[in-house]
């Protein structure tokens, strides 16, 4: 493992084989995924902290557990990203920049419009985490599809959750 600095940026070590263009392109990816964890989490947490009404126990407590899942994954995509010898998102704004998940900054939104909106989010989610793997397996990176296969698994079963929940 080397380190050099170039005038623009510094190469950073990586215990990867994969090729530098394979480690570029999967680190591009996993960080449009980090900027939409970010983004969904901070969603999750909005959505848990403003609903209200009937069922406001049973969603409060969802939410939570939903969104401690979804930063769950948060640290384990930059710590990839840097495995992979390239630098990951440094600031909100590059959050912001990247992200894909839609903010949702409304004074009130009804409970069923915050579950139906999440599951939408989430199965979005789960589009960009097969778009990452699709990547991933064309440039024989099993490491990192591994992980993202059980992040699917989890972000479908945050989807039922939410279906299930938000039934009339």
């Amino acid at each position: 493992m080397t380190y050099t600095k170039t005038s623009t940026s510094v190469k950073l070590a990586s215990p990867s084989d994969l090729g530098s263009d394979a480690k570029e392109e999967i680190a591009k990816s996993l960080n449009a995924l980090l900027a939409d964890a970010f983004a969904l989490y901070i969603k999750t947490k909005n959505f848990h902290w403003h609903v209200s009404g009937p069922h406001f126990r049973d969603y409060h407590l969802l939410l939570d557990d939903q969104a401690a899942a979804i930063f769950a994954i948060i640290d384990p995509i930059a710590e990839r990203v840097r495995k992979l010898g390239n630098t990951t998102l440094r600031s909100v704004g590059q959050i912001a920049e990247q992200r894909r998940i839609e903010d949702n900054n409304a004074d009130f939104v009804a409970p069923q419009n915050m579950l139906n909106e999440l599951r939408k989010d989430n199965e979005s989610l789960v589009r960009f985490l097969r778009e990452v793997h699709k990547v991933c397996d064309t440039k024989e990176d099993v490491a990192t599809a591994s992980l993202i296969e059980d992040w699917i698994d989890q972000a479908e079963e945050r989807i039922w959750f939410l279906l299930e929940a938000g039934r009339s």
